[in-house]
């Protein structure tokens, strides 16, 4: 039976890199813990604490493998809760380009790939030239203090692979100059989304270990659209595991993940790192899985957790997606829509072609823009929504085009009227200016439909 040793592992996910590892080492004999981590290529990043990044994105299943190994030399290992469930999550890559490949020759593949990438990094690869074919980025490199093999290397990030091999630099950099003479360029090709990803990873995990954050003050409870935005990601990941007839679809990029009900007629579309003021979530109804959008609804970055959890919240109940494509927006829909909102005493006021409610505080409002709901084959916005200062500095909004539904609207607007969250007080102050300006604001447009 092997000894136990005086070390104890804490692996945890990375705070701002979704699919990141870290581990906090404690313990008399924390050093020996330390050194096996660095050798499964874990990087130092503060005393006793370690981060595994990866461009393949498969630092859970790494992670894992590596507890197994600390565990069977005696040393203690924990695993949050939210580790292990991504440990445990099944996922593959959408539109992947071999498609042959089983999960575990697809991860075998990216190794290779991720073994490359680590190799460039350390030094132990020097990159003579790069070029891209047309398709992808091409590279010619020599492996230096080991037999000095030159390798011909073709893809990028998880799909980086060894093309062709040469006894010398010479003859590698003759025949990829031979191929790629035009768009030869000397070194190494800068870096892609996802290893500069990578690289901040590592580098913002090492600052925030190094210096402890300083204390929060206690959440305020406020009305919903006045809430903390919250962890957006976090809101997807729980909706998608208490909905099983929801899929999950990972893009070739980090910043955009999709989800998908089982009917393939509503769809979400996440944008992890959108500034506040853009467009973060997008969901679209369709008629049939190959026809055009029947409505679309958008956010920004900003948008409150108890708003986004409404939204949510609707949708798994799966009422009113399949609003008439011909049904037009009338009176009686906008009423519906907008009811909760008269009934908490909200402002009802109507200029031109725009009809509005605001809060009773003027720090929120709902606008109908009749002009855009008698076109709806045009992209402008029929229904916006909005918090803040005034309506032409929101601090978020959220638009809707002209079928949106008008029980989505309508528990939307309840929410607005009577939902409440919790909000962290300020420590700093920040300056407000109001604009002054008459004309209406400019409303955003709708996101265009994409190509499926």
């Amino acid at each position: 039976m092997t000894p136990p040793i005086d070390a104890h592992v804490r692996l945890d996910t990375h705070p701002t890199h979704p699919s990141s590892v870290t581990a906090v080492l404690t313990g008399a004999q924390a050093r020996i813990a330390l050194m096996g981590l660095e050798a499964a290529d874990w990087t130092v990043v503060a005393e006793n604490v370690l981060v595994l990044v990866r461009i393949d994105h498969e630092e859970p299943y790494w992670a894992e493998d590596a507890a197994k190994h600390l565990s069977a030399e005696g040393i203690t290992v924990e695993i949050t809760p939210r580790l292990r469930e991504a440990m445990d999550e099944e996922w593959t890559w959408a539109n992947y380009p071999m498609p042959w490949c089983t999960r575990s020759e697809i991860r075998r593949v990216s190794n290779e790939a991720q073994k490359i990438h680590d190799d460039i990094r350390h030094g132990q690869l020097l990159i003579h030239a790069h070029a891209h074919d047309g398709h992808t980025t091409v590279a010619v490199g020599t492996y230096l203090g080991r037999n000095g093999k030159s390798i011909y290397l073709h893809g990028e990030d998880h799909l980086r692979q060894v093309a062709d091999t040469f006894d010398s630099p010479a003859q590698a950099l003759l025949a990829f100059e031979k191929v790629h003479t035009a768009d030869m360029r000397p070194g190494a090709a800068p870096l892609t989304d996802t290893e500069r990803a990578a690289a901040e990873a590592r580098a913002t995990f090492g600052l925030t270990a190094a210096k402890p954050a300083p204390s929060r003050p206690e959440p305020e409870t406020v009305p919903a659209y006045l809430a903390d935005a919250g962890d957006h990601d976090a809101l997807l990941d729980a909706f998608l595991d208490a909905h099983g007839d929801w899929e999950k679809w990972r893009t070739w990029s980090d910043e955009t993940t999709h989800a998908i009900h089982e009917s393939q007629t509503l769809r979400i579309e996440r944008t992890h790192e959108a500034p506040a003021h853009e467009t973060a979530w997008t969901v679209a109804a369709y008629e049939t899985p190959v026809s055009d959008r029947m409505w679309v609804l958008t956010t920004t970055g900003a948008t409150p957790a108890p708003v986004l959890q409404e939204l949510l919240d609707h949708l798994a109940d799966g009422d009113g997606w399949d609003t008439a494509v011909s049904a037009p927006v009338d009176e009686r829909t906008v009423t519906a829509a907008t009811r909760p909102l008269s009934e908490a005493g909200w402002k009802h006021t109507v200029d031109g072609r725009w009809i509005r409610w605001t809060s009773p505080a003027a720090d929120a409002g709902v606008q109908f823009d009749a002009f855009a709901a008698q076109h709806p084959n045009q992209t402008l916005a029929t229904w916006t929504v909005w918090a803040g200062p005034n309506a032409d500095r929101p601090t978020w909004t959220l638009t809707a085009s002209p079928r949106t539904p008008s029980s989505l609207l309508a528990h939307l607007a309840e929410n607005l009227a009577q939902g409440t969250g919790s909000r962290r007080a300020q420590t700093t102050g920040r300056e407000r200016r109001t604009n002054l300006g008459t004309a209406p604001p400019t409303i955003p447009a709708v996101a265009a439909s994409r190509t499926r």
